[in-house]
């Protein structure tokens, strides 16, 4: 009788822990850079591909991101579902002061270190972790072995994808759909962000750029139907981040004119947020000094709001400054990061940024969502970047990990039948169940 019960026990243990084989095919876009209003009920009279999916599917009024409203950070709060300081991801770049190493936007090579990364397991490893096929294309920290994982299929963003990498991307992914070799698909586009950094949020350039997404999406409408896809696929698009108008020469605070930088050990980043460490014995001077400084707030690490959910980031400096929307905080205007414009040579202003304070109704995006687990033509109530983890999970049929998000916030998306994929652990469990009482009975 032992025998046969631990038989049963090992059986039970293999078919629970077994993953499901159905479930929901998932494909995931992350758009950076997209505010909010960019999809405003007026622009979407001239964006069809855009008005489609909402008409089908789900918009929510907003998206707040995590703080710092910057890339990196919303990264992983979107794949994670947890805040920075939680999965320690607090900037796009940021400095280890006991190991001397540096994170500069996930291009030198340090940014590659598990040290940053293994703060938090984002979906894709999970899922890679139980045996399903993740595809990601140009999406930043595939390449990075996290926690020991790669995912199954990564092209590595080298450069920013061109509307035609994003098209042959998505053509890509949903051939990898329908030969059964995908579960999950997530597809990194960031020209929207590019040309709103470069132009400004208002710029015909920008809008360009968001035009050339319209049209992918409606051949994607189209490659969707042709490949038989549309009963099997949900779909979600999001953003980190907005954009906000910035007029950097003449709101610009350059610290050289209210501290001696040879006071500082280390400065990270330019803009809405500055990290500073400042040398022993400097700190209580350097504080003093910038607190006096106009159009911006200095935060010394305990006294960072609680809001912020930033404080607690084992990467975060003595000193956190946070300028006034719309102003820039660099070391003096001759350091600004000019970018490469039509002369060929470094001298292009920047119109537009991000990074201020997350609350800020210009710093907010988007989560547009369609698909058979989806209700049609629902609007949603605003959302958080930390939200869309539990989403994602659900659908993926895969159990998510503890995280910030809530998911009375996220449910109401969704239609009131369970996944596929949840109705199969269901009958899973309840099979197992009535195999071990079918047992204990013939004891």
């Amino acid at each position: 009788m032992a025998t046969k019960l631990l038989t049963l026990l090992l059986f039970l243990a293999f078919y629970l822990g077994s993953p499901t084989t159905v479930h929901r095919k998932l494909l995931v876009f992350l758009l950076d850079g997209f505010r909010h209003d960019y999809i405003s009920d007026e622009a979407l009279e001239s964006l069809p591909g855009f008005k489609e999916i909402v008409s089908r599917g789900v918009k929510v009024d907003y998206l707040t991101p995590d703080f710092p409203s910057l890339s990196y950070p919303n990264y992983y709060s979107l794949m994670t579902g947890r805040h920075c300081e939680v999965h320690q991801m607090t900037g796009n770049y940021m400095w280890d002061p006991n190991t001397n190493k540096s994170f500069d936007i996930g291009v030198n090579k340090d940014s590659l270190m598990p040290l940053w990364w293994n703060g938090s397991e984002p979906l894709w490893v999970t899922m890679t972790k139980a045996r399903r096929n993740v595809s990601m294309y140009y999406w930043p920290g595939c390449e990075v072995e996290i926690l020991g994982v790669r995912p199954s299929y990564c092209l590595e963003y080298k450069n920013v994808p061109t509307d035609t990498d994003f098209a042959n991307a998505v053509s890509n992914a949903l051939d990898s759909f329908k030969s059964g070799k995908t579960d999950l698909a997530a597809i990194y586009y960031e020209r929207i962000d590019v040309e709103g950094h470069h132009y400004g949020p208002s710029s015909t350039q920008r809008k360009n750029a968001l035009r050339a997404v319209d049209t992918i999406l409606q051949h994607m409408l189209k490659w969707i139907q042709e490949r038989g896809l549309q009963d099997t696929l949900d779909i979600i698009l999001f953003s980190d981040h907005g954009m906000t108008d910035i007029f950097w020469m003449d709101k610009v605070i350059e610290l050289q004119d209210h501290i001696n930088l040879s006071d500082l050990l280390q400065m990270k980043d330019r803009g809405p947020v500055v990290s500073l460490w400042p040398v022993p014995g400097k700190h209580s001077e350097v504080a003093h000094k910038l607190k006096l400084v106009e159009h911006m707030t200095v935060y010394e690490k305990e006294a960072i709001p609680t809001r912020f959910h930033y404080k607690k980031g084992k990467f975060v400096s003595p000193l956190t400054l946070v300028a006034d929307e719309g102003w820039f905080i660099t070391e003096k205007k001759e350091t600004l990061p000019f970018w490469m414009n039509s002369t060929g040579k470094r001298e292009g202003w920047q119109r537009g940024w991000h990074g201020y304070d997350n609350e800020l109704m210009d710093m907010r995006g988007i989560f547009l969502a369609y698909g058979p687990d989806f209700k049609s033509n629902f609007r949603a109530a605003p959302i958080r970047a930390v939200d869309v983890y539990n989403v994602l999970c659900n659908l993926a049929g895969i159990s998510p990990l503890p995280n910030n998000g809530s998911w009375s916030r996220v449910a109401c998306m969704l239609n009131g039948h369970p996944s596929e994929a949840h109705l199969v652990q269901l009958s899973s469990c309840a099979l197992a169940f009535l195999l071990l009482l079918l047992f204990v009975q013939q004891i």
